[in-house]
């Protein structure tokens, strides 16, 4: 070789040594929320794409696996990458059922293009926004592909090892009361270690929260309809890898795949990621919303309020026409809109009889809620009405019985399960029932995945450990401060939540006086009605009550809200205590819980009452509670103590 070749070949060197770092930038994309504080960075490693999370420089997700599956096709493995491309996204939209009514939604958007080694097109779309994270697949149209089968997602959440989970486990299906779970209505681990496996093998349940050093991160998913399937977290691999985990298959009584049946091009559910170096972004979140749009006009404009409710004291045998007028005339007393006529309401009041109490509801002003059971062909759950809204023509034929008698809504109840023929059925029943005039709560019920905004007429779903449960056993009775303090920042954060609570009487049966023990507060009740966000609460009260719990109590139910402005985090930790504000119009409520066995001391720091005088109602060291009027200083500041197993609300 002669020295001009020579040089020819240091050049030629220089040349690929310089290229090799754009070759290997240029297989990965960066977007940063419009702050600058959250960041995700996705790569492609041996032809396995991954994304990574960093909040103020710090790992909240170390490279956790992207893609997907297919009877056919395979995204998950032997992809190249295809570039990327970014968008600025801002939108500000109304919605008067959660927990803010306008939204100002400001995000930076990532997609990022892969191809597999057969040369079929796959896409990954992020937004981020300054404390969320919303990802999902776009499969495009390819060939001759028209319909797929998702079998399995690789989508996964690698944390930290120093991350402790706040979770709660998923539920071996057909099991429980009838065979009716999955209900979403396990306990909590908290603190949990991140590679701890759940208790029934099946992973965990959303939204999961973790702690990550000294950062928070709250997990879930949004926009899941009868498109695809809904699903829940897997059981960690050692390193603390979750996955997507698809509904199991005896779920439903076997009945439904548990993938997803899509036809091209179509784009998956969002995954949901809240960071925040404190638990404000996670109580306050509203990315549940802020990704999906409205699916239908709503057919007349929906009514929410409160709303009265036998069951929960007076349990089934309520279901009479008489108990029911005694409920009615308690409504209207506390000027509540609504009555929950329970299960059994069929066969114990009848058709014929209904259509008299619902006129008699009318003409106190009070709107009917009429109880369902979903199925009758995928659990045992004998209560009746049954085979009404499984099929489309049982439904509408009975929608048709409602509206021309004015039912105002109904609560459907005992789906268990998550598999796409379920999620078929929700939206059914909603795009139905909107038809019809009528709004809808679920029971024994999954999460709702931004339904809030995506069906317009949808006020609400229990999935939850609720207010039942305290009639049933007397150890939910001794956890209930435990899980109130867990919900705002959990179950509550990312959905309505029909909890049925606020219970007033001090022992759980009709006449006061036996079955269990509230272990909790009076005002420790109260605050719930706030902490508790559902634009239609039907409340536990009972026509004692009237008589038997203090006048302020009652006064206060009688005009606390059920839909807000604002929401805003002030003070708390899951399992321990929480406090909360939230506006009504011009009108802030503080209220605040204490899950612990010794006080809790704060100084409140709430501005937006600074120097005005507001009713206090909290409880004396033996448990009594009280109202008196206060005045907050100048600087927005109070000194408040939160009894064990007490509470603290604030009212403007």
């Amino acid at each position: 070789m002669n020295l001009k070749e020579a040089k020819r070949s240091l050049k030629l060197l220089v040349l690929l040594f310089t290229l090799i770092p754009c070759l290997a930038q240029a297989q990965n994309g960066t977007v940063k929320s419009p702050d600058g504080k959250l960041q995700v960075e996705v790569l492609l490693q041996g032809g396995q794409p991954y994304y990574r999370v960093m909040y103020g420089g710090d790992a909240v997700l170390e490279d956790s696996p992207l893609g997907l599956v297919t009877n056919l096709v395979d995204y998950s493995r032997e992809l190249t990458w295809g570039g990327t491309e970014q968008e600025r996204i801002e939108k500000t939209y109304r919605q008067d059922k959660i927990k803010q009514s306008e939204i100002f939604y400001q995000a930076n958007k990532l997609v990022c293009s892969f191809k597999n080694k057969d040369g079929k097109p796959l896409k990954v779309e992020f937004r981020v926004s300054n404390n969320d994270i919303a990802f999902r697949y776009d499969i495009p149209e390819s060939g001759d592909l028209g319909a797929l089968v998702v079998e399995r997602e690789a989508t996964g959440f690698n944390f930290p090892q120093q991350a402790k989970g706040f979770l709660t486990p998923q539920s071996k299906s057909m099991v429980g009361f009838a065979r009716t779970k999955p209900s979403y209505e396990e306990g909590y681990k908290v603190e949990q270690d991140i590679s701890a496996k759940s208790a029934n093998g099946l992973g965990y349940t959303f939204p999961s929260l973790f702690k990550v050093g000294e950062k928070w991160a709250l997990v879930s998913e949004t926009g899941v309809r009868g498109l695809y399937c809904g699903s829940h977290l897997s059981d960690p691999t050692p390193d603390g890898t979750y996955t997507i985990a698809f509904p199991d298959e005896t779920e439903n009584n076997g009945f439904g795949s548990t993938g997803a049946a899509i036809g091209l091009p179509a784009t998956t559910p969002w995954r949901t990621i809240t960071v925040g170096k404190g638990l404000e972004p996670i109580v306050e979140t509203t990315i549940p919303y802020d990704v999906v749009e409205p699916l239908y006009e709503p057919s007349q404009e929906y009514k929410y309020g409160k709303g009265t409710w036998s069951w929960i004291m007076w349990q089934d045998q309520s279901m009479n026409y008489e108990d029911q007028v005694k409920y009615i005339d308690l409504a209207e007393q506390l000027n509540y809109e609504y009555v929950l006529i329970d299960a059994w309401w069929d066969q114990r009041i009848g058709y014929k009889r209904m259509e008299e109490l619902i006129e008699y509801a009318r003409s106190k002003d009070v709107g009917v809620f009429l109880w369902y059971n979903s199925n009758g062909a995928v659990n045992d759950a004998p209560q009746t009405p049954i085979n009404k809204m499984n099929t489309a023509i049982a439904r509408k034929k009975e929608m048709q019985w409602m509206k021309e008698n004015g039912v105002k809504g109904i609560k459907v109840d005992f789906f268990g399960g998550d598999k796409q023929e379920t999620m078929r059925l929700y939206e059914d029943i909603l795009s139905d029932a909107n038809d019809y005039g009528l709004m809808v709560v679920f029971h024994g019920t999954t999460l709702p995945r931004g339904w809030e905004r995506m069906f317009p007429n949808y006020v609400g779903s229990e999935a939850v450990l609720a207010s039942e449960n305290l009639m049933f056993s007397q150890h939910a009775n001794d956890m209930e401060a435990f899980h109130a303090t867990l919900h705002p920042f959990i179950r509550n954060a990312v959905g309505s939540m029909e909890f049925g609570g606020v219970v007033l009487n001090k022992r759980y049966n009709r006449t006061n006086d036996g079955g269990n023990y509230r272990k909790t507060t009076d005002v420790f009740q109260l605050a719930t009605a706030v902490l508790f966000q559902n634009p239609v609460q039907f409340f536990a009260l009972t026509p004692n009550n009237l008589n038997d719990a203090p006048d302020f109590a009652i006064d206060f139910m009688k005009q606390v809200p059920t839909t807000w402005e604002e929401t805003m985090f002030i003070d708390g930790y899951p399992g321990k205590s929480c406090v909360l504000a939230r506006q009504h119009g011009d009108k802030w409520y503080v209220a605040g819980v204490n899950a612990l066995s010794e006080p809790v001391k704060l100084k409140l720091s709430v501005p937006m009452l600074s120097g005005k005088e507001v009713k206090f109602y909290g409880d004396k060291k033996d448990g009594t509670s009280y109202m008196k009027r206060v005045k907050v200083n100048k600087k927005g500041e109070l000194d408040i103590t939160i009894q064990p197993r007490g509470g603290v609300v604030l009212e403007q």
